[in-house]
Order: C-alpha cells, then structure tokens, then sequence
C-alpha cells in the first residue's frame, strides 16, 4: 500500500514515477496504481531465482524509461536491482523493511554483498535503522524515514462498517476484535488465535476479525476450528481496501515476532481503533504503553489476553486510546511527509551521482 499512498501525494510536476514487479499474482495493487495513472509493468519471473538471474533484463528496462534513480523494496528485488542500476549506470536508493537478523542467511548475505551498488538505504523505523548500521557496510548512508498514511482517506466509513457487520453475520453492537496481516509465521496468527479462544472463555459475545491471506491459511483456519472458533472468528481473504474492516473493530491486535514499521498498524490508529500490541520492532516507537495503545512483552504474546481484556470491557479506555492513537498519525505519520522525505533523497542522489560522474 505504500506505493499507491506515496504516488497519489507525488510532485508530479516534478517527478515521473514507474513501477515494476516480478512475480505476475502478486498484482493486487496494480489496478489501485493504474487507477492513479501510474505506469506499471510485470517483469514476469516465476520464483526467487529466476528474478535474482534477471539484472539485465532490469538494466534494459531502466534504460528503456530513461530512469534517473531506481527504489526498490524488499531484499530479493534490492539485490537484483543493485546490480541492474549498476548495468544501467542508474543509481540505486533501497528501503529495508526489516531488520537483517530476521532474514535467511543466504538472502542477508546476498544482500550484504551487492551493497556497495547503492547511493542510499532507507529504514522505515530506527529499529531497523540501528540494524542495519550494526550488521551492513558503513558507507552507504541510512536515513530513517518512517512509514505514513493519507489521513483524509482514514475519516468516517462507520456506515461501511455495519455493512461489513451485517455482510459476516457479526450482531451490530457486539465487540469486534481484528487484525490485518499476511499470514505468515512472523506474525503469529496461532497465537493470536490461542489469545481469541481465553478472550471468547472471558467474553462470550467476542467477534474476531482476520483481514489478509497468506501460505500459512489452511493451517490457521484448521487450528481456529480445532479451538472451537469456528462462528467467531471471521476471514474477510485479501483486501485492496481495509478501512470498512477496520471500522468494523473496537479492538486492533498484534502478536507479532518482529516487525519493521507496520502500515497496517498506522492504518488502524488512523481509523482510531484502540490497539493493543507486543513491543517488537518500530511499534514502540509508535505506541506508548497506556497513552494511545497497550504494549507486552515480544516473549509474552499471551499477556495480550489481559490487555485486549481491559479494552473490551472499558469502552471509555478505548475511546481515550483509539483518539489519542489518531493524534500520534496526524502529528508525525502522514503520508504526505513521507513522500516529500522520499523525493528529496531521490534529488540528492541524482545530484551526488552526476556529481561524481
């Protein structure tokens, strides 16, 4: 979702943005990019190797736009990309998402070798940021340049809200606790579960909210059923626009391993839901324990049971949590900031690189 947040607040007076992707279905935000009059263009690969074999054919379509400066974003595509902007003779400017450590050695040693083929790295939280300057090469400058949303669009939608209530079969007054994610093991979705099936024991009224697809769905359906969650927790599959979901919950809740800095959570204090959270990653540099979310420990995923707990039973609490979690967005987590801190990395690298040349 950053890409189509981030082209929709573009200077396109000044800037000619165009996309590209390697695998043909992931594309679920190509039409949202189209939509915008965005350029974008699959390089069709089918696995990781295949795209990690494709720099040349990357360094022909780079030259075939006339790019100035390539972005790319997660390690596979900035290994490749680093090494087609040097084909290309365009440089490069790389957004880590993650801290190093999580990644599988092969990928972070791939990533660690082609380094030195780009003017910048972006982290999108300090957390990822301090990683990276720990674990990779010293001279590439790292920049922190936390994640944003388009606030205007995250106002009202209530009514789309009980439509989605009426459309799952969830009783229009009854609590809703929800989360959007990809299903995998990062995020911990069994645990998650386990945490709904002692908060359904303490809440009996409780209505659960899974908004995301992912490898691990089969897995997890299967274990909401063996835990006898079956009429309570509700899978809404992938979807382009989340905000009626999330209207839909007085309750956002993340178990998560690790994490960079998650859109998905900034999306939810946006909508003013009350969020309740392990303290992984650049969340803690989003929430503040008892001020406009509630934290507990990465290693103690089931506290989450008695901080969900005290949200649901105090509407006041998660009224105060959810409107002090929208102020912590508009103060310091808005899209628009983000673009502009974007563009002008993109105009000094360009500068730096003809400079040199």
């Amino acid at each position: 979702m950053l890409l189509p947040e981030t082209h929709r607040h573009a200077d396109h007076g000044r800037f000619d943005y165009r996309y590209g992707f390697f695998l043909p279905w992931k594309d679920a935000m190509v039409p949202v990019l189209e939509s915008q009059g965005a350029d974008v263009r699959c390089l069709s690969r089918s696995n990781s190797l295949s795209i990690l074999l494709s720099a040349r054919h990357v360094a022909r379509e780079l030259s075939a736009w006339g790019a100035e400066v390539l972005h790319c974003h997660l390690p596979i595509a900035g290994v490749v990309g680093r090494i087609a902007g040097r084909l290309a003779e365009v440089p490069v400017v790389y957004t880590e998402h993650n801290v190093l450590e999580r990644y599988h050695p092969l990928t972070r040693w791939a990533n660690l070798l082609t380094w030195r083929y780009q003017e910048a790295v972006v982290a999108v939280s300090e957390d990822v940021a301090e990683s990276l300057r720990r674990s990779a090469p010293g001279h590439v400058p790292v920049r922190t340049v936390l994640n944003g949303v388009d606030l205007d669009r995250f106002d009202g939608h209530r009514e789309r809200g009980r439509e989605v209530r009426e459309r799952l079969g969830i009783p229009r007054e009854g609590p809703v606790i929800g989360t959007v994610a990809v299903f995998r093991s990062q995020k911990r979705l069994d645990e998650w579960l386990r945490v709904a099936r002692t908060l359904c024991d303490r809440h009996p009224d409780l209505h659960f909210l899974l908004v995301g697809d992912g490898p691990l769905r089969s897995e997890l359906e299967a274990e909401a059923g063996a835990l006898g969650l079956g009429s309570v927790v509700h899978w809404t599959g992938l979807q382009e626009d989340v905000r009626p979901y999330l209207a839909v919950m007085d309750v956002y809740m993340m178990s998560s391993a690790f994490e960079g800095l998650p859109v998905a959570l900034l999306e939810a204090m946006a909508m003013r839901c009350a969020v309740a959270s392990t303290a992984v990653g650049g969340i803690p540099e989003v929430l503040r324990d008892g001020e406009n979310g509630l934290l507990v420990a990465v290693d103690r995923p089931h506290d989450l049971v008695d901080r969900a707990t005290d949200l649901v039973a105090d509407p006041e609490l998660r009224g105060r949590l959810g409107a002090a979690a929208r102020g912590t967005v508009e103060e310091g987590f808005s899209v628009k900031r983000m673009a502009r801190e974007l563009e002008d990395i993109y105009l000094e690298v360009v500068q730096g690189y003809r400079n040199a040349g």
